[in-house]
């Protein structure tokens, strides 16, 4: 009899802790044990589907387990109780098929009109496309009045929070340089994929998870009417910095947007102006500076000491003639942690920061790459 009653409480809690997990969010405590609404109408209409699905297992939970409970109670074999000896019913054989039919209907009306909302991606306000690196993201404005912005978006957590060396940030690992705006009150279509190995692009607030894959397009919606700053991660293990690839978006109003559309607009029209001129060797070096610490940091140390890849300090990439230099930072180095920085950075960019590891970290070669050079390089390639 002991051992009944433990294997009777054994069967007891998976719906007891159901029951208090129901209590809790009936309460509204959601933060802490269920999903988020989000803030949009897809999340809210998954939110609403979740919720619907979890009632009817409730349901369905108490109304199995009481059947049960009350059939060990009331049937057992100490109350002198004798077994039935029938072998089946009809009854009861369509019972427990057409129930669950029924059942199974009425989740998929709810379940299929949100499915095709969720891939409604028809007749979108604005394009974006999303293109996964390792490790950061991408993004590119498209749309039919030309707007064409792109830039990266790179972890902006630093390193002295990583490491422990300093108290960790509200939002560490999760915040960037560059962040994602978009204009609320409008239906953005994200264009996801990636340039390298698998990624996952996932925003849980705003609804919208898709894979990027190379060579491959996925395609997924979303449009909010609450402003605010909205948080996710690539959710897909993509190598050793899997975790060091947040993602932050800022809903804006229209004029924020198009205020800050425009600034992006001026900075690409300043690079082209950029393009053109020649600079110093301090100021490639300070610009080179942060293009290092933004990019390269990670992997080949603060010092040039090297890490996980190789040093810069000394090395002879970095101390030998400048064209093999420049095409490593641009092309990177197949089969291995080096990527192709050609894309990622502009010329100016490209220029000042391979003159900053020609000149840092004791190399002192003197050379002052121009942003022409790095031009005429890619164009002999």
């Amino acid at each position: 009899m002991v051992f009944i009653a433990k294997q009777l409480c054994k069967l007891a809690l998976g719906p007891v802790l159901l029951l208090m997990s129901v209590i809790a969010v009936a309460a509204g405590d959601e933060s802490s044990i269920n999903m988020s609404p989000g803030v949009t109408e897809v999340g809210r209409q998954i939110y609403n589907l979740h919720m619907i699905i979890l009632w009817i297992c409730v349901v369905i939970g108490i109304v199995v387990f009481s059947v049960m409970f009350y059939s060990i109670i009331y049937h057992r074999k100490s109350r002198g109780v004798t077994p039935a000896t029938f072998h089946e019913s009809t009854k009861v054989e369509i019972a427990w098929t057409v129930v669950p039919f029924v059942i199974l209907v009425v989740m998929a009306v709810p379940a299929t009109t949100t499915l095709l909302d969720i891939y409604d991606n028809d007749e979108a306000d604005l394009d974006v496309i999303v293109t996964g690196y390792q490790w950061k993201w991408k993004y590119e404005y498209i749309n039919d009045e030309g707007e064409n912005v792109s830039f990266f978006s790179n972890l902006r957590t630093p390193q002295s929070e990583i490491y422990n060396t300093a108290k960790k940030g509200k939002n560490y690992l999760l915040e960037v340089d560059e962040p994602l705006v978009l204009p609320v009150d409008t239906k953005v279509r994200f264009l996801i994929t990636a340039n390298d190995v698998l990624h996952s692009w996932w925003v849980p607030q705003l609804a919208v998870k898709r894979d990027a894959i190379p060579g491959f397009i996925n395609e997924v919606t979303t449009r909010t009417s609450i402003e605010g700053t909205y948080r996710g991660q690539c959710a897909e293990l993509c190598g050793k910095s899997h975790g060091f690839m947040p993602i932050v978006v800022n809903v804006v109003s229209q004029e924020e947007y198009t205020e800050w559309l425009g600034e992006k607009q001026a900075e690409a029209t300043e690079i082209k102006d950029l393009m053109a001129q020649t600079f110093s060797l301090d100021d490639l070096m300070e610009r080179g500076k942060a293009v290092y610490d933004s990019n390269c940091l990670a992997c080949h140390g603060a010092n040039g000491e090297g890490g996980l890849g190789n040093a810069i300090a000394g090395s002879p990439i970095a101390t030998g003639p400048v064209g093999p230099h420049l095409e490593v930072s641009i092309n990177g180095v197949p089969g291995t942690a080096m990527q192709a920085f050609g894309e990622q950075l502009n010329d100016v960019d490209m220029a000042a920061v391979v003159t900053y590891q020609r000149n840092g970290f004791g190399n002192n070669m003197g050379d002052l790459v121009q942003p022409i050079d790095v031009y005429n390089h890619k164009k002999g390639q």
